[in-house]
């Protein structure tokens, strides 16, 4: 088993910065993808950014040029940094990481943006 620990969830206001983090601990194999996914009230989890072991990134049209995603492989964590954040940003955001082919999926953290 692997286990997340997300932090860095909260409140701000329209324009802000938040930091996420996602520290993966337990029977870890090789992790491979590392993501960050968001569910906002009423619709489907969505992908966020996604980052391989190799540090390649991928992100979602709505964030790109404000969210960055990065890791740092040897503590097995995985940042989201947000910028100019807009209230339709407000969502539970979701770790997922990739053990092996096995994926693991953190708690959630709510971020909400207030306008």
């Amino acid at each position: 088993q692997v286990h997340l620990v997300e932090s860095g969830g909260g409140l701000v206001q329209a324009g802000g910065s938040l930091r996420l983090s996602c520290a993966a601990s337990g029977s870890i194999s090789n992790i491979n993808s590392m993501g960050w996914y968001r569910q906002p009230s009423g619709i489907e989890r969505e992908l966020v950014a996604s980052i391989t072991s190799g540090g390649r990134t991928a992100y979602a049209d709505f964030v790109k040029g404000r969210f960055t995603i990065s890791r740092d492989n040897a503590k097995n964590t995985v940042f989201l940094e947000m910028n100019s954040l807009k209230p339709e940003d407000t969502a539970v955001y979701y770790c997922r990481v990739l053990n092996g082919f096995t994926p693991y999926w953190g708690q959630g953290t709510q971020v909400t943006v207030s306008s």
